[in-house]
Parts: C-alpha cells; sequence; structure tokens
C-alpha cells in the first residue's frame, strides 16, 4: 500500500505514532509538511503575525533536520504550501496513496482542519488513521472522560498519577520505505513574501541558541541530563530567570514536536536508576503534567479557551488601552521587573516561567488590559509558542482559567525575590547597571543625587513607572479580583 504522513506538530521519528501507522502495511512512504498560510496570518484580537521570526527560524531549522534524517534513512519530506484539506485528497488521487495518518491536535483552527480532511478522504474512499502523540498521559488513559476533567489542576494530577499510566515508546524506524513513483519534487521552503516576515535567530545573549529539530532537542536531554547532571537540582533551580541550565528548557522542542514528552519521562526514568530520585526528578515530571493539563483544558473547552471571559465566564471590563498595552510590549513600564523580562522576549523569544507569571500578572490585573492581547503577543513572539499552555497560562493569570485562588503578583516582591542582586535586571536593562542593589528593582525612589552617582537620569535614559503599584493592587483587592 501506498501510505502519506502528514507531518504538523510532530516533526520526529522517535516515538511517533503517526509514522508508526503509516510504515505498518507501506509499501511506499509519502511524508508530507504543508505551510499552511492561514498559520502565519494575524492574530484575531491584536493583528500580531501569528508567527513572529524566531519561531519562524526554529520551524525551518526543524523541518531541515526533519528533511536530513529522512534523507538519510532512504526517504524525503515534500514541502508544499496551501490548506492540507484540499491538497493532501489531491496528493492522495495521483499517487495512489490507500492510507493517510496524522497526529491530532486540540484546538478549533487545527481541529477544523482535520475534520475537512476526514470529510474528503471518506468521500475518496482513502483509509485515514489518526494518532493522539502530545502529552505524556495518552487522551484514552485517562481516569475520568474529558469533559468532566477537574477545573483544578491539582485534583486532575492526583487522579492521573494513580490510576493511569505513560504508554512504551515507539521505537525509531532504521530504514523508512521509498517515496511513490513520479512523487512531487521536495520543494523549498517558502520565502519572506509567504510569510509576511524574514525568519529571525535569538540575539548572542539568549539564554541558548534554541536550534530548531530533532538531533538539537535530543542533544540538549543528554547535555542537561547526561552532561552536566542538572536533572538532580532542577526543582531548586527551575525559577531561575538567567542563564541556560536554570531549568531543562525542552518547552521549544516540545511545542512542535521535535521531541517526545514520553521520551522525557523514560529518560527521566533511566536517571533516577542509574544516578538520582529525589524531588527535582519528580518534579520534571510534575511539569509535564501541567502541560498534558492545559492540552485536556482546550480540548474540554474548544472556544471558550479563546473568549475574554475565559473557560470561567467571567464577565471583567477589560481595558483596551493601545498606548499602555506598547508599554508593556516595548520594555517602556519602568518597572525593571517587567521591563527586564519584555525586553528578553523581543531580543530571544524566550523568557522563564518566572518572568511570564509576572509580566501577564501586570497586563491583565496592574493594567486591566485585555489577556487576550498579551496570549497573542506571546503567540507572536515565543520561540516556544504552544496554543494550548500559552492561553492556559494567561488565563489562568489573569483570573479567568483554572487558578482556584484568582491571585496577582507583586511584582517587586517577585523581583527581590527571584533577582535578589539585580543580576537579571542589569544583563537584560544595562542603563540601571550602575544602580545600587537596594534600589535595582524601584530606580524610582532614587534621589536626584543618587540618580547622578548611578550615572543615570530617570524620565531620560531609563521611565518612571507608568503606574503606582501600590495603588493598583488595593484596586485590584477593590474589584475583587
Amino acid at each position: 500500500m501506498n501510505t502519506l504522513l502528514w507531518f504538523r506538530n510532530d516533526l520526529r521519528l522517535h516515538d511517533n505514532e503517526a509514522l508508526h501507522i503509516a510504515l505498518e502495511d507501506a509499501e511506499t512512504l509519502l511524508p508530507v509538511y504543508i505551510f499552511d498560510p492561514r498559520q502565519f496570518g494575524a492574530t484575531g484580537e491584536a493583528g500580531f503575525p501569528k508567527t513572529g521570526p524566531y519561531r519562524l527560524q526554529f520551524l525551518l531549522d526543524s523541518l531541515s533536520d526533519l528533511r536530513a534524517t529522512l534523507q538519510a534513512k532512504g526517504s524525503n519530506l515534500i514541502i508544499l504550501k496551501g490548506k492540507p484539506e484540499e491538497l493532501i485528497p489531491d496528493l492522495c488521487k495521483k499517487h495512489d496513496i490507500g492510507l493517510v495518518s496524522y497526529h491530532e491536535e486540540a484546538t478549533p483552527e487545527e481541529t477544523q482542519v482535520e475534520d475537512a480532511l476526514d470529510d474528503a478522504l471518506e468521500a475518496a474512499g482513502i483509509e485515514l488513521d489518526s494518532a493522539w502523540g502530545a502529552t505524556l498521559y495518552h487522551v484514552d488513559d485517562l481516569p475520568m472522560e474529558v469533559e468532566k476533567l477537574p477545573d483544578v489542576f491539582t485534583a486532575f494530577r492526583k487522579k492521573a498519577e494513580k490510576y493511569s499510566e505513560v504508554r512504551e515508546l515507539f521505537e525509531t524506524p532504521e530504514k523508512l520505505p521509498s517515496l511513490p513513483e513520479g512523487h512531487p519534487e521536495p520543494g523549498d521552503f517558502p520565502d519572506a513574501d509567504f510569510f509576511g516576515i524574514e525568519p529571525d535567530s535569538p540575539s548572542d545573549r539568549s539564554v541558548l541558541p534554541f536550534e530548531g529539530g530533532e538531533t538539537a532537542a535530543l542533544k540538549r536531554l543528554e547535555t542537561y541530563f547526561w552532561d552536566q547532571d542538572l536533572l538532580k537540582k532542577y526543582k531548586e533551580t527551575r525559577n531561575g530567570m538567567l542563564g541556560a541550565d536554570y531549568s531543562s528548557k525542552f518547552s521549544a522542542w516540545l511545542a512542535n514536536g521535535t521531541i517526545s514528552p514520553r521520551y522525557i519521562y523514560s529518560e527521566v526514568k533511566r536517571y533516577e536508576k542509574e544516578r538520582k530520585k529525589n524531588n527535582s526528578t519528580y518534579w520534571l515530571i510534575f511539569e509535564l503534567i501541567w502541560r498534558d493539563y492545559f492540552r485536556f483544558i482546550a480540548l474540554r473547552h474548544g472556544r471558550k479557551l479563546f473568549y475574554s471571559t475565559g473557560i470561567k465566564g467571567k464577565p471583567y471590563e477589560w481595558s483596551r488601552d493601545s498606548e499602555a498595552f506598547k508599554k508593556w510590549a516595548n520594555a517602556e513600564t519602568g518597572i525593571p521587573m517587567i521591563d527586564a523580562n519584555m525586553r528578553e522576549l523581543n531580543e530571544t523569544g524566550f523568557m522563564s516561567n518566572r518572568g511570564r507569571q509576572n509580566v501577564a500578572s501586570f497586563l491583565a490585573k496592574c493594567l486591566n488590559i485585555d489577556w487576550r492581547w498579551g496570549a497573542e503577543y506571546f503567540e507572536s513572539m515565543l520561540v516556544d509558542y504552544d496554543v494550548c499552555s500559552n492561553w492556559g497560562n494567561w488565563a489562568y493569570n489573569s483570573g479567568v482559567g483554572n487558578d482556584p485562588r484568582d491571585r496577582y503578583f507583586n511584582i517587586v516582591g517577585q523581583g527581590k525575590r527571584y533577582d535578589a542582586n539585580g543580576e537579571y535586571i542589569r544583563h537584560w536593562l544595562p542603563e540601571l547597571k550602575n544602580v545600587p542593589d537596594e534600589f535595582i528593582h524601584e530606580p524610582h525612589r532614587m534621589s536626584v543625587e543618587q540618580q547622578r552617582k548611578a550615572g543615570i537620569e530617570l524620565g531620560n535614559d531609563y521611565p518612571f513607572p507608568m503606574i503606582n503599584l501600590d495603588k493598583a493592587y488595593k484596586e485590584i483587592e477593590k474589584r475583587g479580583d
């Protein structure tokens, strides 16, 4: 049988169930990746580029690596542009394809494409076999129906850990079937005119170069777990903000599927046997379960996740102050903890988890700006953008998601706790490099004389705070957030 494998956010050969399905009865195999123009348009509310320059470059790197891996195993990657639900049935007709396989997604834009493709293939009498492969726990192995997923993560985690098991890995094939006779040319990547932007790499100040691809993903795990032996202290360092190794940084490769969460899990288990089992090894699995939870939440709630009222259906009178939003996005708030993180995002496409929580809380809670603008900005800028994790986390931090306490962050307090000596702030805001530690998180408290000694003039070299944080917190409490 001639089979077609549609690659999506599963750009790997290890632990790839869709590949395994395609190979079962394959005489020939046609591996395809389709650049869908709908993924490179503008975001819905704020109109940012959906796929920004850093994630675009990471995607192109990942596809180049996938193509090289396929070629080394006797195959190739066919690159096409257009709508999958139109192109794949046409390929099937031209090349006598009897089976199409792919991995399923969880959110409406993607599942609509799946539904349209399924209908077209069914009408043409072509067999379809899709797989679920983006999560640690398989959706069919959950101890509850997705529609009955708990609203609180802890309840989900405890049940999943008790009643669900992580499935075994699918083997990586040593050799692949040839392409079908008369197959399309492998094709080149689209140019900047198609994308609407130029791809770009993170600045050299980035925590990592973030090279895309399965090869780089597996190398990162090898480095973090085995070469540098960092897993044993992951829980203690994971809230850091500066440097390559305070956390695993697997998120970018997980987002486009160049590494499998089950493979990470299997390596954690091997590490526990061969090196050490402690709270840190468990905590990395804990974070993978969080990632699962947001994907299942997206599956359960569908379009509600993208409403201003979120999955709670909680009405807010969100501000749409575009000038205030620009100050946040451009790292011009006058609050170093926020500006340093946003400058890192803008220059590199990455930000620590601690930073993401703080900038989200500031935008949605302190400025009361529509949280979806922030989520869309992250969608555009993040190298590790994952639709479920991004929107789930933004909703969580904005009071319309899965946080039962609906809390807000004390921004300066967070800065003093997680960047006590201001090393992170000085790295990203060098204009504050000579500000004394006691003022590094609140430079506006310096007198004119103290500013002179630090070589900075507030309002000129660095802005005054755009709001009074203490007043903002009182307003939040008054609103009952």
